[in-house]
């Protein structure tokens, strides 16, 4: 039996992987059609499976929003190199601009979220949980590259400087101004690193 014209043939998801799956094309539909159009039917569309599987993992449409945050966190954390460990300044942020290019519905799916919680205040508690894991994923960063405490105002800068450009490069393109601008923030944290050594 055929498929109806204009619809996509159904994919077979097996158990394992079924729920990661749709979790990517939650993030998918949202990037491209805003948090409006996140529905079982979109979903399961998108990923090719029946509307019954994605009420099956899910259940409701906010524990649908709440996991895919979450997968949200794990995938960009995972893949920025925000956090690579080495105390190294030379290391901060070196796949930022791959990561974007790699996954753009991922971060448009994070912005999508940020503009929705002004309507809807109730999304506020997914997002405190997806920032605070940058929050908190810079902050580590930070005290290991800087001599002395880094306090929280610094690393939201710091942090702000990377969401403002991850935002120009999903927009525009222009990924090698992007990698001009991270060279830039490397530096500044060296004279930060140089300075704060010094007084030391």
């Amino acid at each position: 039996m055929t498929e109806p014209a204009g619809r996509r043939p159904r994919k077979r998801v097996n158990y394992g992987t079924g729920r990661e799956a749709l979790l990517e094309a939650a993030v998918r539909v949202v990037a491209r059609g805003g948090l409006r159009r996140l529905t079982y039917r979109a979903v399961a569309e998108e990923a090719g499976v029946t509307h019954g599987l994605v009420v099956h993992h899910f259940g409701s449409r906010d524990a649908l929003i709440e996991e895919a945050v979450a997968h949200a966190i794990r995938s960009s954390l995972s893949s920025s190199a925000l956090e690579p460990g080495t105390g190294k300044v030379a290391d901060f942020s070196v796949g930022l601009t791959d990561m974007v290019e790699a996954g753009p519905d991922l971060q448009a799916f994070q912005y999508e979220l940020l503009l929705e919680a002004r309507r809807r205040p109730e999304l506020l508690a997914h997002l405190r949980s997806l920032y605070d894991e940058y929050f908190d994923a810079t902050r580590r960063e930070l005290t290991q590259m800087l001599p002395g405490p880094v306090d929280e105002g610094l690393s939201r800068m710091v942090f702000a400087t990377l969401e403002g450009l991850v935002l120009h490069q999903l927009v525009f393109g222009e990924r090698e101004v992007i990698d001009e601008a991270l060279d830039e923030l490397r530096s500044v944290l060296r004279l930060l690193a140089e300075r704060r050594g010094d007084e030391a």
